[in-house]
């Protein structure tokens, strides 16, 4: 069975896994923007023709994150590499799309969530 601690983990890596593991990261969070932003056009599509395209590209953005974070499992175990990659989606679509893209107002209580998500992160990769 894999097993891998992150204290033996950390030294395996060198400054081009570095990279890629950062680059993989954005690949993935830019995807999984995309997704969920097509899935929200889809929903609200006037036409058949939109709603199919808008879920097309949704789930062809979904394969490409589920790629990427595949790409991240060569390089850092599952427990790392799933909370992040989720974590960042919630934070990503919450700020990029729901905020910026479909100007949705996002309360006090949902910042103060959003704040506790990435704490909880931090707790399940690092600590």
């Amino acid at each position: 069975m894999f097993r891998m601690n992150l204290g033996s983990f950390r030294p395996l890596l060198g400054s081009r896994e570095n990279l890629l593991i950062l680059i993989l990261l954005v690949i993935n969070l830019v995807f999984n923007v995309v997704s969920n932003a097509g899935f929200r056009l889809s929903a609200g599509s006037a036409t058949l023709k939109d709603f199919i395209s808008w879920q097309v590209i949704g789930n062809l953005a979904g394969f490409i994150t589920v790629l990427t974070l595949t790409g991240l499992l060569r390089y850092i175990p599952l427990h790392i590499a799933f909370p992040v990659t989720t974590g960042l989606a919630i934070i990503g679509v919450q700020l990029i799309a729901g905020r910026w893209f479909f100007g949705e107002v996002i309360s006090v209580e949902r910042w103060f969530g959003t704040i506790l998500v990435v704490i909880g992160i931090l707790f399940l990769t690092w600590l």
